[in-house]
């Protein structure tokens, strides 16, 4: 018996998540990862690295507790909001009985996640308009236990219906998990549904660093949910999850003036985003610019598997929708400085439709 054979049948199967480094490319403008475009400098303070660090480090659970409204007790915070769809799985899903939902297009990691612990994985595809199909949802939902909605919706940009998850929750209600994946909220903070656990035991809200505040490379994510959830969760996850350098710069970013920079920065790209919009609207190769309320733009293309070479090779990296379902000629730009922008303004206005 070879090492593959050794391995479990579904992982041999598996097709891993194409994330925006393992697809690599040697562009000098990385517009395929929804990153902020520039660094923030923190300076370590904490040096007992000879300590294995908190499992649940208290600065940074009651400083991302205060930021988002909530209590400490219902926060976890872990490797990613990667590490979060994993636990969830891990905690509520039986393998080979139980499956998770998601409605596509969105998110790829939903599907990786729960095909790695052989959870079954059922798709329901949104309405054209990349709102929830609820009858359809209804239809599938037996044996279900995590139902993922991203919202906004990853790479599509919109909000999903606030309407439509509540009726989502009464749907689920004694039955499973929803799960509420909120990595672009802080681009339209108005839209949370944090207010909404006290009145749903079986919501879960997840957060990240990654995006609005400039940590992509730090791997900080959070749970939010009621403290029946986060205290499952903290028995399944791994004893030292943060870094003591994690640690200290997310408890750093999560001051109150980590948090006014944090929202500095959200302006800038939201001003950015209209920029891009407007100018994308008039090149003659786009056929559609999707509204946004995230630090992406999904844009529709004639010939978009052209024009994403044709930029990758001009050092432009983007990122393609096209096997997405309802996703055909579509591309996402991250928004990124003003002179990137520029870049793939220029860029695109030189191509040939």
């Amino acid at each position: 018996m070879n090492i593959e054979e050794l391995a479990r049948e579904n992982v041999r199967r598996l097709t891993p998540y194409q994330s925006a480094r393992r697809l690599g490319g040697k562009g000098d403008v990385w517009l395929n990862a929804n990153e902020f475009p520039t660094a923030v400098q923190f300076e370590l303070s904490q040096q007992t690295l000879n300590r294995y660090p908190e499992c649940q480090p208290k600065a940074v659970i009651e400083n991302y507790a205060q930021y988002a409204g909530v209590k400490p007790e219902q926060v976890l915070v872990s490797r990613g909001a990667d590490e979060g769809i994993e636990l969830l799985i891990r905690a509520f899903c039986e393998p080979g009985k139980d499956a998770v939902m998601y409605c596509q297009p969105t998110y790829g990691m939903y599907s990786v996640s729960a095909e790695t612990f052989g959870v079954a994985c059922r798709n329901v595809q949104a309405l054209e308009n990349w709102q929830l199909d609820l009858q359809g949802i209804a239809d599938n939902l037996d044996g279900v236990k995590v139902v993922f909605v991203c919202s906004p919706n990853n790479p599509t940009g919109q909000i999903i219906n606030p309407q439509d998850i509540r009726t989502l929750l009464e749907m689920t209600r004694g039955k499973a998990l929803v799960v509420a994946d909120e990595a672009y909220i802080e681009f339209c903070p108005q839209a949370t549904l944090t207010g909404w656990l006290e009145e749903y035991p079986h919501l879960v809200v997840l957060r990240t660093l990654s995006k609005a505040f400039a940590l992509a490379g730090l791997r900080c994510g959070f749970t939010l949910a009621n403290k029946e959830v986060i205290d499952l969760l903290l028995k399944v996850i791994a004893p030292y999850p943060l870094s003591t350098p994690v640690a200290d710069i997310a408890a750093q970013a999560l001051t109150p003036q980590g948090i006014n920079a944090m929202r500095e920065r959200v302006a800038q790209i939201l001003e950015e985003r209209q920029y891009l919009v407007t100018a994308l609207k008039d090149i003659p190769c786009v056929e559609q610019v999707f509204d946004s309320e995230t630090n992406y733009i999904l844009v529709r293309f004639t010939a978009s598997s052209a024009v994403f070479k044709s930029l990758w090779d001009q050092g432009i990296i983007l990122r393609d929708q096209n096997k997405q379902p309802s996703l055909s000629g579509c591309l996402r730009i991250t928004v990124g400085t003003r002179a990137e922008s520029q870049r793939v303004i220029d860029a695109l206005k030189a191509e040939k439709v």
